[in-house]
């Protein structure tokens, strides 16, 4: 595993740029690690110990050939889902 990119979001829940540009843009399959464990107890959430969810990464496979991935996280203390977005 290679680490290619490292954001954050912003008060939207969104990055302010892509995650792969330029020859970063390849086909291939890749991780994101959302660190929700971090994201909540920084706005005061209490969570137990360990959190139920601290670390939530996405695999997932791309096609360069696309125009762009949108990979959305829709996230609670104690759940979360996915999906290619649009």
């Amino acid at each position: 595993m290679v680490l290619i990119n490292t954001l954050h979001t912003n008060d939207d829940g969104r990055c302010d740029a892509p995650v792969l540009q330029g020859e970063d843009y390849a086909s291939g399959v890749y991780q994101l690690h959302f660190h929700a464990g971090d994201y909540y107890r920084a706005r005061g959430v209490q969570l137990p110990e360990p959190a139920f969810l601290d670390v939530v990464v996405l695999r997932f496979g791309i096609d360069a050939g696309q125009d762009h991935y949108h990979v959305p996280l829709l996230i609670s203390p104690y759940s979360y889902s996915t999906y290619r977005g649009s």
